[in-house]
Formats: C-alpha cells, sequence, structure tokens
C-alpha cells in the first residue's frame, strides 16, 4: 500500500507527454506542425488501392531467350555445329551434330556470362540441356520485384502524390495506396505500361508495308502505337536486332517543336555514342522507335544526331507527352504488371467514415463510463479517467510512430476502451471477494491489485499473440487493427494497473475508510 515518489512522478510525466502528443491530432494542420500526428488511411481520407502482380513467366521467359541468342552466338563464334535449338520455359534445349565435340561445346557454353548461374546438362547422343539454378531464379525474381517497387514508386511521385504506400506483398505482388487521388484510371495506365522502349532500324526493302506480311529473317512485323496510328491499319518492318535501347536514357521532357507537342530525349554517353554512329551510318533511312511492341514514330535520319539527344514526334496529345516523358524517366518495368485489385474511396465518404468512428468512440466512452460509475461509484471514476488517460496514451503512440488509421483502426480503439476497463472490474471485483471474506479495506485493496494481477498479464498476451498474428500475415486494415489493439493493450495495462493503483492509493490513504466504496 506505499506507493513510491518516483512511480507517482513517473506516471505523470508520461500522462503529460502524451497529452502534448496527442493534442496536435485535434488542432488544424497549421497548428503545431512540427509535432508527428496519425497519418489517415484511404477508407478515412479518400484515395485510391490497387494490387498488381508482377508477370515474372514473362520476364524469365524474356531471360531465356537471351540466354538462348547467347548459346547460339557462342556455339558459331566456335564453329561447332548444331541443331534443334529451341526454349521450352526456363530451359534451352540442342542437340550436337558432332557428338564428339561435347567437351569443346562445354567448355565454350562455360565461358557465356551467366555461366555460374546455370546447370548444364550432356546426354551421350548429343543431346544439351542448360536451365538456370533455382538459386538464380529465386535471386531474379526478388530482383524484378524489387526493381518493379522502385520504378512504380518512381512513376507515382512523378505525377506529384504526396505520402503514397508502395510495398511488396508476397513473393510477386505490390501493394500501391495513393491518398487523395482523384483520377485513379490514369494512375492505373502508367503503372500497367511497361515502357519497354528500343531503337531499331527498318527493313531495306519494304520498311512500310501496306498489310500484314511474312518477315523475313531477322525482321519483325509490328503495328503502330494508338497515338501514331488510331485506326491499327499501319505496319512496320523492323529489324529485330536492337540498335538503342531505352536504358540508356537520362532524361525525356514534354515540350513544344513546331506548335506540336512532342517528347525530347537524351542518351548519357555511352548512348549518346553509339546513338551518334548509327545515324551517321544510315543516314536517309528510315529509323523505329518502339515502346512496349508497338512504333510509336518512325523518322527517317535526314543526318547525323552527333549530340546525344533527339526528339520523338507523332500524333501526341498533350496528356500523352506528359504520360510518355513520364514513364521514360522513371524507366522500364523489368516485367509486365497486372492490376488484380483496386478499390476507390472519395473524400466525402472517408470523411463520413471518421464522423461516423467519432460518434462510435465517444458513444463507447460515454456508455462505459456510465456503467463503471453505476456498477462501482467512486472507483468507477477512477476507472474512466484512467480510461481516459489510455486513449490520450494510445493516440500518442500511433503520432509518435506517425502510424496510419484506418476505419479498423478506429475499431480497435472502441475495442481498447472496453479492454481497458475490464482490468479494472478484475481488480475490483477481487476487491469485493476479500472484503466479503472479512479482510480490512487496506488488505482488500492490496490483495485486489496483487491477485488480479498475473489474470490480466495472461489475458493481455493471449490477445498480443492475436494481435502479432493479424498483423504478420493481415493485409493493410486488418495490420491497422492489430497494431492499434496491441497498443491499446500495452496502454491500458499502464493506465489501468498503475494509474489506477496511485488513485486507489493516495484516496485510501487519505480517507483511511472502514469500508471500500463498491
Amino acid at each position: 500500500m506505499i506507493f513510491p515518489k518516483w512511480k507517482a512522478v513517473f506516471a505523470l510525466v508520461v500522462c503529460l507527454l502524451a497529452t502534448v502528443l496527442a493534442v496536435p491530432n485535434f488542432l488544424p494542420q497549421g497548428v503545431m506542425k512540427d509535432f508527428s500526428r496519425m497519418s489517415l488511411g484511404l477508407d478515412l481520407r479518400g484515395g485510391s488501392y490497387i494490387l498488381l502482380k508482377a508477370d515474372l513467366t514473362t520476364y524469365l521467359n524474356e531471360q531465356t531467350q537471351e540466354l538462348l541468342d547467347e548459346v547460339r552466338s557462342v556455339l558459331r563464334k566456335e564453329k561447332i555445329g548444331y541443331k534443334g535449338l529451341s526454349s521450352s520455359g526456363q530451359i534451352v534445349n540442342l542437340s550436337l551434330r558432332d557428338v564428339s565435340e561435347a567437351e569443346k561445346a562445354e567448355e565454350a557454353l562455360r565461358t557465356m556470362s551467366s555461366a555460374g548461374d546455370l546447370l548444364f546438362a550432356f546426354s551421350d547422343n548429343g543431346d544439351v540441356k542448360i536451365e538456370f539454378r533455382e538459386e538464380a531464379l529465386k535471386y531474379m525474381k526478388g530482383n524484378v520485384l524489387d526493381q518493379s517497387v522502385e520504378i512504380v514508386r518512381r512513376r507515382v511521385d512523378e505525377t506529384g502524390t504526396r505520402e503514397p504506400i508502395i510495398q511488396k506483398q508476397g513473393e510477386e505482388r505490390i501493394l500501391v495506396q495513393v491518398p487523395g487521388l482523384q483520377d485513379p484510371e490514369h494512375l492505373k495506365n502508367l503503372l500497367g505500361r511497361t515502357a519497354k522502349m528500343t531503337f531499331h532500324l527498318m527493313d531495306d526493302d519494304n520498311p512500310f508495308p501496306t498489310g500484314p506480311v511474312v518477315a523475313p529473317a531477322g525482321t519483325e512485323l509490328l503495328k503502330g502505337d494508338e497515338s501514331e496510328d488510331p485506326a491499327g491499319q499501319r505496319f512496320y518492318l523492323i529489324k529485330k536486332k536492337v540498335m538503342l535501347s531505352g536504358d540508356a536514357l537520362v532524361d525525356s521532357r514534354a515540350t513544344f517543336d513546331g506548335g506540336m507537342p512532342v517528347v525530347s530525349f537524351r542518351f548519357n554517353t555511352v548512348g549518346g555514342k553509339k546513338f551518334a554512329e548509327v545515324t551517321k551510318n544510315n543516314t536517309k533511312k528510315p529509323f523505329a522507335i518502339v515502346l512496349d511492341g508497338k512504333v510509336i514514330s518512325a523518322p527517317v535520319i535526314d543526318e547525323p544526331i552527333l549530340g546525344g539527344a533527339g526528339i520523338i514526334r507523332g500524333h501526341f496529345t498533350t496528356q500523352q507527352v506528359q504520360d510518355l516523358s513520364l514513364l521514360l524517366r522513371a524507366g522500364a518495368l523489368p516485367a509486365p504488371l497486372e492490376v488484380l485489385e483496386e478499390r476507390t474511396v472519395g473524400p466525402s465518404l472517408g470523411q463520413d467514415s471518421i464522423d461516423a468512428g467519432i460518434k462510435a468512440s465517444i458513444l463507447g466512452l460515454i456508455l462505459v463510463g456510465i456503467f463503471m460509475v453505476a456498477y462501482y461509484g467512486l472507483f468507477g471514476m477512477f476507472a474512466n479517467i484512467a480510461l481516459v488517460v489510455n486513449i490520450i496514451l494510445l493516440i500518442a503512440c500511433l503520432s509518435f510512430f506517425q502510424a496510419t488509421l484506418t476505419m479498423p483502426g478506429i475499431a480497435g480503439i472502441v475495442l481498447t476502451m472496453g479492454m481497458a476497463v475490464d482490468a479494472n472490474v478484475l481488480i475490483y471485483e477481487r476487491m469485493k471477494e476479500e472484503m466479503d471474506l472479512g479482510r480490512t479495506p487496506f488488505a482488500a485493496v492490496d490483495r485486489g491489485f496483487s491477485q488480479a494481477f498475473m489474470t490480466i498479464v495472461d489475458a493481455n498476451i493471449t490477445t498480443l499473440i492475436a494481435a502479432f498474428l493479424l498483423f504478420a500475415y493481415g493485409s493493410g486494415p486488418v495490420k491497422g487493427f492489430a497494431v492499434t489493439l496491441s497498443l491499446g493493450i500495452i496502454c491500458s495495462m499502464f493506465s489501468a494497473i498503475l494509474l489506477t493503483r496511485l488513485m486507489v492509493i493516495y484516496w485510501i490513504n487519505k480517507k483511511r475508510p472502514s469500508k471500500l466504496p463498491i
């Protein structure tokens, strides 16, 4: 029944500090702007939730195709005869024409740049199977997802959106939450485009066929982009060899040339030199600029371009050149992204959720407070004071960690109210039992706190375990509920045990009652 002064001072300092941290959340944005505040989730603030899936199979197939091309180049360089060179999934198959060249072929293939990531299998009949190691596949998948997250972040940031949440979810998904977004369809289009740009020379004999034709060896028939060819009737016969890729771009801007919206671009030093060499050796020839498998422009090279910069012209609108320049600046996605799920919440609906959450919290607080006072009298009032402090502590913690408050998070706060007074109920009921056994008020209070303590701890630990599992395996809104529930439980241990005990002991030492008012 002795409460050390340092504990009392500690409790009061914690309460004061929590109040200072919690107050800014109830003031206008310009007031106390240097203090941390809670962030509002999409369901409260409004905005868009987009769940993307990276097409890792397409990426791995592209890597396998590059491996196939490298195998062909190495064997031709060493003049080793082969047949049946093909790919199946992430495996490259071929057959040696002369089985006796198997050792020579293996030595040549092991000089490839990616040989350390490959498994080679040579059979007695000359069949060769080459595939990626499991560790290499795992690394490539993780690397692709990391790159995709970074490029998605760049694209979202380029739109001027503030405080987006972009994170990996699982092994092939990306979660994008953009608060306050007014045009989710536009963002979805930006995120869904791979933006893989390549520069190609065109077929010397028939660069612009009037209709679908059979592409000669080493060439490919492509259609024009919608901006270049709205009717979809224009065809381009390009050479498959990539003369230059968009990876060499260091900048792109939306601008005007001759009153028409265009995209200006600039290569890095290496890309600029290569671009100058290509344009110098192919003057007066058409040059195709391909974006995501479609030709967006096919100008004729009038003269060598030596400055490492150029302009993409076409039948573009102002919005289209802005989007294209944004995509080129942000970089190409290593793998296509598919929109799996999309949710959009308007700001008015978000405000309605806030209003409903506030009403529910206030109503819950009032009803719990009335019950505690009606059932436990003065001690119920002590519990109510501790409950208010508990809520202030919870808001302070959320502000300090800059947590995002969602509608399920508000539900966690309301649930915390009931759980906070639940500890007081256990303590007070134990006090009643001790009084019925004939103990003095001092002994009843002492045993009430000490005997109920382990029961409260056990109950809270089991709830914390459940909250941890919700956080570990749940999605965004579920995690928000788990966070507020966990913090609420921890705060209730302080308010319901330490703070309530401080008030009860101070009162009983001062009044020295013959009977407890419960």
